[in-house]
């Protein structure tokens, strides 16, 4: 099976000012189709070439787990956001996050520490168990909930190259400033699995 870089599903420029289109030209449009072409030279002609992602990820190590992982916490982190999506979590994610984390606010500050206190780079995740119990996990490098046997909802990208051409080296502004292009919609239906 052969790994292609899937087109975004909004134009270049619609996550401006909070990502701007140079960012994903380049974080992207090169440093993911990078991962991507990685991936498929590593898995030709191996176990690997006809595995779903998920299971290459979860069944690998060293350079094939660091690009398949990124091939997919790239897609799954660009895929959540929405220039027009609903901007604040319902539902039965809602209750979930209020009854662990207190409020909406409060998870969102504690999601942001983990991802200002990560040191080096990494991901933040939000991650369910088979309980629908939420974890906030910080992943370094290209650490994925997959193989911790959790589901993954929600990520922040905390590489510096998610952000330093539109941020420098303000993280912490970064992380605050996403929670405006979220899709809260799209985090639900990962949170019901469907």
């Amino acid at each position: 099976m052969k790994f292609t870089l899937p087109p975004l599903p909004y134009s270049p420029d619609a996550l401006e000012p909070v990502i701007s289109k140079e960012t994903i030209h380049f974080h992207y449009g090169k440093h993911e189709k990078g991962y991507i072409d990685n991936l498929n030279s590593l898995i030709e002609g191996t176990q690997y070439e006809e595995m779903p992602i998920e299971e290459i990820i979860v069944n690998s190590e060293g350079k094939l787990f660091n690009n398949a992982s990124q091939t997919w916490n790239h897609i799954f982190y660009f895929y959540q956001f929405s220039p027009e999506g609903n901007k604040e979590p319902k539902g039965e994610l809602k209750f979930k996050i209020e009854e662990q984390f207190g409020s909406i606010e409060e998870f969102k500050k504690k999601f942001e520490e983990a991802g200002t206190t990560l040191f080096g780079s990494g991901w933040v995740w939000l991650a369910a168990d088979e309980n629908n119990t939420l974890f906030i996990i910080q992943g370094k490098d290209a650490d994925n909930p997959l193989t911790k046997g959790l589901r993954p909802i929600l990520v922040f990208d905390v590489w510096e190259h998610a952000y330093y051409l539109d941020y420098q080296n303000q993280r912490g502004d970064y992380l605050k400033k996403l929670w405006d292009i979220i899709d809260w919609e799209i985090i639900e239906r990962r949170f019901l699995g469907s």
